[in-house]
């Protein structure tokens, strides 16, 4: 089958906006309401979401800032005319490798959970497989092709969020979110630490700025796109602490999954909407992973003369290896823990050493002007 091919493989800011969400909420929206929960006190924990949110469009802004600095080229182009080409190919190969586990630990995840709410009887392998190669045909297809999905799926999402929380007004006890700020420091410290894993997924902006057609607004643009997360999170945390207390919270697995549960739609129209809510948000997670390994795909084509579809031949195995590592649930959080991490570390690492080396040359160019 011949995929269909878009005029250009160029696109716009605000398709470079939404991406940044499309990336991130996925699976962090799912646990993050357990995870907060279980180091705050009431809904103490929006203060770090809220915090951890700042610095991350902030963060945002600085990467793609960085990117539209040098107009359509591609990161290894920048970055070796800033550090020289062999660091540049390790920062790039570095970058690939944060798509690459994110894509492992979302197959994995995505798999555990429909296991337990929908396929309890199929193996978890082969639910990640099955799912894998549905994202492996979406990446082999046209790269712009992908952002216009986030375009058409990134409403829908939205819309389900907005539903769980109207249909969940009526369960809301107001004495659940009392009493206030009565978290100790170390709570906040370590749930502030908590937050910030669930916003893996911005490399994506180092390498993607290239394709904008005006990358002028591009900074602008992420630093919007980013905002919607945290928004997302302090909205969904709150009507999970709303319903079920903290402490129930606390002890739930995927509290908004339990929430959507406890919807009931009036007319008996749907009887069961925790199971569309998981349909739809199956959109958000395929959203996550084709953008990560499509990101990595784009990294390693700068780097070695493969084409798209063998380096998906290559990479694809190496994905469903990777999730099938860790051997029970808690494996998977620790790992998730790792690639957080792992991203946040090699992102400000580069960022730092390229900025740094953006201002020397800079100076060196007025001294070089002055003489």
């Amino acid at each position: 089958m011949k995929s269909f091919e878009y005029a250009d493989e160029t696109i716009s800011d605000k398709e470079l906006m939404i991406a940044v969400p499309s990336i991130i909420i996925g699976l962090g929206i799912l646990t993050l309401p357990k995870d907060l929960a279980e180091d705050t006190i009431a809904a103490d924990g929006w203060l770090a979401i809220f915090i951890t949110g700042l610095f991350f469009i902030g963060y945002a802004w600085l990467l793609t800032k960085l990117a539209s600095l040098f107009p359509h080229q591609s990161f290894i182009s920048f970055a070796s005319s800033l550090v020289t080409k062999p660091i540049a190919i390790v920062f790039t190969f570095l970058l690939a490798l944060e798509g690459i586990f994110i894509g492992g630990f979302v197959i994995r995840a995505i798999s555990d959970i429909a296991k337990e709410y929908l396929f309890d009887r199929t193996p978890v392998e082969v639910i990640s497989l099955t799912f894998l190669l549905v994202v492996v045909y979406a990446i082999s297809g046209s790269r712009a092709g992908l952002f216009r999905i986030n375009m058409m799926f990134f409403p829908i999402i939205i819309w389900i969020i907005l539903i769980v929380g109207i249909f969940s007004i009526n369960f809301i006890d107001v004495t659940n979110f009392l009493p206030v700020l009565q978290t100790d420091v170390s709570g906040f410290v370590h749930s502030t630490k908590t937050s910030l894993f669930a916003y893996s997924g911005p490399f994506i902006l180092l390498l993607y700025t290239s394709l904008v057609r005006t990358p002028k607004n591009a900074p602008k643009r992420a630093a919007y796109g980013m905002a919607f997360v945290p928004l997302m999170y302090i909205f969904i945390y709150f009507m999970c602490v709303g319903v079920f207390g903290y402490t129930a919270t606390a002890n739930v697995n995927y509290p908004i999954i339990e929430l959507a549960k406890e919807i009931e739609i009036p007319g008996g129209f749907f009887e069961r909407f925790d199971s569309i809510f998981f349909v739809i948000w199956i959109m958000a997670i395929f959203n996550t992973i084709t953008m990560a390994l499509d990101a990595s795909v784009f990294a390693l084509e700068s780097i070695f003369k493969l084409k798209k579809m063998q380096l998906l031949y290559i990479l694809s195995p190496l994905v469903f290896l990777i999730g099938m590592l860790p051997a029970d649930i808690l494996a998977v959080e620790r790992f998730s823990e790792f690639v957080s991490i792992y991203g946040l570390i090699i992102k400000t690492l580069i960022i730092l050493v390229l900025l740094f080396m953006v201002k020397i040359k800079k100076t060196t160019k007025k001294d070089k002007t002055k003489k």
